[in-house]
Parts: C-alpha cells; structure tokens; sequence
C-alpha cells in the first residue's frame, strides 16, 4: 500500500534519474510541474496530481514489472490514498496529450522530441470519436491543464519548493482528510 513516507522514498530512491530523455530528473520534473499548477492557482488536489503524475514511472522502476502504461499504475496506487480529484487527472494525462494534438494543430509542435516520441509509443493522436469520448469524461479539463504543465515542467535549474512541501500538501488531500 502506498504511503506518502513510500512516495518519499521513491521520489529519494529513483527521483534522481533522468526524465526520459529530457536534462532535468525525475523529481525536478514533478516539482516544476507542481509549482506550475500552484502558480496557476490550481486546487490542491490538481496540485498534488501534478507533483505524482509520473509516481507510476518511479513505482515501475521499483519494481521488475514490464508494464509501461505509468499512468494505470500510479493511479491505482495513489487511489490508496486520494480521491478521483488526485487520481483520474494522473490516469487520463497520456490521453490529455493525445487529446491535444488531435484538438490544437500547434501543440504537437510544441512538444520535446521526447514527447513527441513518446506519443508514437502511447498511440497518436487521438481520432475525432476518440478525443469526443475524452472530453466528456468527469476530470478531463484537470487532466489537460496537468498536461500542459507537464509540457512546460522540463526546465533545467529552475528553483522550486521542497518536495516536503508539496508533500505536506498531499496529506490534507488524503481520503477524509
């Protein structure tokens, strides 16, 4: 079961390799992304689904599984812990980027060449059907407003807060808290 101490030690233990194929590590990663949603006045759930949208890559890197769908893996884990304002914005962001580049001709532009890449793998652009049925579901706007701090978040050097304090953060938007 996870716990924010095990979140923690992820972000400790395999928070400092490289994010994919961009400058910046893993945990600068979800901490730019994080103080992007803050900065852009975001509830804390999107906050906090914006500091853990990529848990799924450290869990995955703990583990010796092949599965590489991270976004699956760290929402069912984190539904441990949160509700669906934390954890279906990190399940539909994958699709949130498919959803853009179907929607908004610019976006695919905008992307990093890693990003890019990594759309071919997830499976393209969405198809008219496909990017209707995304957009009618409950948290798909939170879903593209995490992607597109996710797009922004590669910024190498960037000062951010602690990762304690997006933690503290975390444990006020735990289930019944």
């Amino acid at each position: 079961m996870l716990t924010l101490d095990t979140i923690a030690g992820l972000f400790a233990g395999y928070g400092t390799s490289f994010y994919g194929d961009e400058a910046i590590s893993q945990t600068e990663h979800a901490l730019q992304c994080a103080l992007l949603a803050e900065q852009a006045g975001e509830s804390e759930a999107v906050i906090v689904a914006s500091l853990l949208h990529d848990i799924g890559h450290l869990m995955l890197a703990a583990s010796t599984t092949t599965d590489m769908r991270h976004q699956e893996t760290g929402a069912d884990a984190l539904a441990t812990l949160f509700g669906p304002d934390v954890t279906e914005p990190v399940r539909l962001h994958v699709a949130a980027k498919r959803y853009l580049c179907a929607t908004d001709p610019a976006y695919y532009d905008g992307l990093s060449p890693a990003s890019q890449h990594s759309l071919a793998l997830q499976g393209g652009p969405f198809d008219p059907a496909a990017a209707s049925a995304f957009a009618s579901q409950p948290h798909a706007a939170a879903a593209v407003r995490l992607r597109k701090y996710d797009d922004l978040a590669k910024v190498v050097g960037l000062e951010t807060p602690a990762l304690s304090h997006y933690l503290e953060m975390a444990g006020r938007a735990r289930r019944g808290d």
